[in-house]
């Protein structure tokens, strides 16, 4: 069989040839891959000649760069465009990737190599990138176990394996939760306070489904609106109770026994190779350090930010009981801010989705880095796609030079999972004299277009936009030497501030005459909007704070204490949401069983970053502010020291070589209007 996977691409930008790789084409391609870079690393260790860091670090970097491309491609398609075979191919292929890397961390000849240069590192005449990739490079061996007994590595090979397929597991188990799930309604009247826009899109579903009536999902497009608009009180409780037992209804999707068994397994890795937890593990290389400074930050954010969290809470609590609701509840939140929020600044989302036509953001956001960083973006139409929503461009500098190409996704579909993300389908390097560009893409879950109306975005959506488009830019901006310190693959917790720090642009009237046109008259965003966005941007801010906080402490309560002993996952969840709990709890919910960020992605130990990234985003937009939002200069230190630079210094002295200095909390608690 001709594998398309396994043959050049001889594609425009040698990108993915979607249309010719097939379900059946992944397993064989990755089999032989892997059998490739087995090659490719036998030849490292078989080099007769002393370990350099050029023989050794330099091509143990490049070396997998086929198996690199496939997986790629396959595991953005498993998240992005699921279905059945793939996730079973996923759950074949997954153990013999993990066993690949084993192999490799725990190979005890290319461990001796790489561990004789970094003996000789003070010695060598090596850049600051160079020292950080052998630096990296000799603590992921024996964060990985290089260090171990035989049998200390037969046990953690278990481990990986174990681990990779659980959260393979739990993935899938969240999507097919919430593909099961939907609220058919049949009688107008139940459509009351929902808007048009959102109606309509119901309607449609329902079409293509051959229903009568409206469909609503648990997809963010339909969940949100429904919980933000619905007049009937009784219908969010339903959308919400389903919302939130999500892997949690004791079916065969039920997640959890996976989730003990993740923690568990995670402790265990962790104390097989020294550490005290998981938490300890991950943080030793994270900008925060230790458990202990990621708990204190959180906790000093939720002391400053609790006192303005219920005084928001009492406020909406109020405007719910003049409908003589005597206890806000979790389906109640939603609903009852935006009508306050209505009240005090005479602003919702159906004033300003007018304004927001998607492919008007599009446009937006491309200007805005196009005046930021000299970018330009046009969408061709030559290369692959893996569905036909999905919009490419070739992105270019002032001089006409390719700079990358890029994918984006923007709707929901039954095989997508939900939220937003940014990821590639091949990295920045060079070699050779080469400087081999990225393919990027970012994949959102946006309002469709109807019949009668182009996609018109929430404010919320416009600044998801933004956000994912900010991980983009750091992705595509890349220039860096070698592909595992290239673009996005930095400290967890300095990888959202490209991203948040984008998101900052949405709020200024600058930016905004940019791209908020009405979609119908092309009539510029009136002023008097843009105003009330700037007024309302820290609305119920101590609210949206808390719940950012209570997320990053369950987080730490899963991953920074041994979980041994924990026998019921609601019952540990309910304790660790104590000092952030505003709602009553929910007996049929669970908030982890459907936690994919840090049971499916890769924020285990790591959801704080959020926040962490937030002080690092408001102190850095404060520099822009100084100067003015498009200054060339402070866009131009912001692009060589933070976006084209990736890991190839720690993310600290990458902050303060753009800065001038450490970041202060300052501008994150004046921001959010919380001193």
């Amino acid at each position: 069989m001709d594998n398309p996977l396994l043959q050049d691409f001889n594609t425009p930008f040698n990108t993915a040839p979607f249309s010719k790789i097939k379900e059946v084409h992944f397993k064989p391609a990755i089999i032989k891959a892997i059998e490739e870079a087995r090659k490719e690393i036998d030849q490292i260790v078989e080099n007769k000649e002393e370990p350099t860091f050029k023989n050794t670090l330099e091509v143990l970097d490049f070396s997998g760069q086929k198996l690199d491309r496939i997986t790629s491609i396959f595991f953005n398609l498993n998240s992005a465009e699921t279905n059945e075979e793939i996730q079973k191919i996923a759950q074949e292929v997954s153990p013999l990737l993990t066993e690949f890397s084993n192999d490799i961390t725990l190979n005890k000849d290319l461990f001796n190599r790489i561990s004789t240069v970094f003996k000789q590192k003070d010695s060598l005449d090596l850049s600051s990138e160079q020292k950080m990739l052998l630096e990296k490079r000799y603590k992921s061996f024996v964060r990985n176990g290089a260090n171990l007994n035989e049998e200390d590595q037969n046990k953690l090979r278990d481990i990986n394996k174990k681990l990779a397929k659980l959260t393979l597991k739990f993935g899938e188990n969240v999507l097919a939760e919430s593909n099961d799930f939907s609220l058919h309604i049949t009688k107008k009247e139940d459509l009351s306070g929902l808007p048009e826009g959102v109606i309509e899109a119901a309607k449609m579903l329902a079409k293509q489904k051959k229903e009568e009536g409206w469909i609503f999902t648990l997809d963010y497009p339909s969940y949100i609106p429904f919980m933000t608009y619905a007049d009937k009180r009784k219908l969010r409780k339903k959308m919400a109770k389903a919302f939130g037992a999500r892997a949690f209804r004791n079916n065969n999707f039920d997640n959890q026994e996976i989730v003990l068994k993740i923690v568990q397994l995670r402790h265990q890795r962790a104390h097989l190779l020294g550490y005290k937890t998981h938490a300890h593990f991950v943080l030793e290389e994270r900008m925060a350090e230790t458990p202990e400074k990621v708990t204190g930050f959180l906790n000093e954010l939720l002391e400053k930010a609790k006192p303005a969290a219920l005084k928001d809470f009492n406020a909406v609590t109020k405007l719910a009981q003049k409908d003589e609701i005597k206890t806000l509840e979790k389906w109640d939140g939603a609903y009852y801010s935006e009508k306050l929020k209505k009240e005090r600044f005479d602003l919702d989302d159906e004033k300003l989705k007018p304004y927001f036509k998607l492919e008007n953001v599009i446009n937006g956001v491309f200007t805005v880095a196009n005046k930021l960083y000299d970018l330009n973006f046009e969408e061709i139409f030559n290369i692959d796609k893996y569905h036909d929503d999905v919009k490419t461009f070739k992105v270019t500098n002032q001089n006409g030079e390719f700079i990358a190409v890029f994918y984006a996704d923007f709707f929901p579909r039954k095989g997508k999972r939900n939220g937003a993300w940014m990821t590639s389908f091949k990295d920045q390097w060079k070699k050779d004299g080469e400087n081999s560009r990225p393919h990027i893409s970012i994949v959102c879950n946006f309002t469709k277009p109807t019949e009668t109306k182009p996609s018109l975005l929430t404010f919320n959506e416009v600044t998801t936009l933004f956000h994912e488009f900010g991980h983009a830019l750091h992705g595509m901006l890349a220039n860096t030497t070698y592909p595992s310190l290239s673009g996005t693959h930095v400290y967890w917790d300095f990888v959202e501030l490209p991203s948040q720090v984008l998101e900052n642009w949405c709020y200024e009237e600058e930016a905004l005459k940019l791209f908020g046109r009405h979609y119908k008259t092309d009539e510029m965003i009136p002023m008097e909007l843009v105003k009330k966005i700037k007024d309302s941007s820290n609305f119920l801010e101590g609210m949206a704070t808390l719940r950012q906080l209570s997320f990053g402490l369950l987080d730490m309560a899963w991953h920074d204490n041994d979980p041994s002993g924990i026998k019921n996952v609601k019952a540990f969840e309910v304790k660790a949401f104590g000092d952030t709990q505003l709602y009553p709890d929910v007996a049929e919910n669970c908030m982890s069983t459907a936690f994919s960020h840090i049971f499916q992605g890769g924020y285990s130990a790591g959801y704080y970053s959020y926040k962490w990234a937030e002080v690092l985003d408001a102190d850095a937009f404060e520099a822009f502010k100084e100067q003015g939002i498009f200054d060339k200069e402070t866009a131009t230190k912001f692009k060589e020291n933070i976006l084209s630079r990736g890991g190839t210094e720690k993310p600290m002295k990458l902050y303060k070589n753009f800065r001038g200095k450490e970041p202060s909390v300052d501008a994150l608690l004046k921001r959010a209007g919380l001193v």
